[in-house]
């Protein structure tokens, strides 16, 4: 059963760093589009950053660029999400996320919590 296994979220202080990881196991991580999403409160879940199987042009939400950036270890089944800058606007769930590219079967992770004080 495939399964997507969050840790390195906290609280920290605006203009801090976190390190998200999300470690895949259960599934063929090398076809996955392996990426994160978040969830603030009374939102809807958006986009942060997905990174394809080939690891080749990360894609991400056009407000996070250049403070967020994602990466992922084929050989670890782990995609990481480097978070700098943080702002009391980055507070939420941030959800492992993967879609097998030859079945199109997506997974979700349990979520992480985020927390920025100003």
């Amino acid at each position: 059963q495939a399964q997507l296994a969050e840790s390195g979220g906290g609280l920290v202080q605006a203009g801090g760093s976190l390190r998200l990881s999300c470690k895949a196991s259960g599934m063929i991580f090398a076809v996955n589009v392996m990426g994160w999403y978040r969830q603030a409160p009374g939102k809807q879940r958006e986009l942060v950053a997905t990174k394809t199987p080939g690891g080749s042009s990360p894609n991400y939400a056009d407000s996070l660029k250049g403070r967020f950036a994602i990466s992922r270890d084929n050989a670890e089944n782990t995609v990481y999400l480097q978070m700098n800058s943080l702002k009391p606007e980055d507070t939420a769930v941030y959800y492992c996320y993967a879609k097998n590219v030859l079945s199109m079967t997506e997974y979700w992770g349990q979520g992480t919590q985020v927390t920025v004080s100003a």
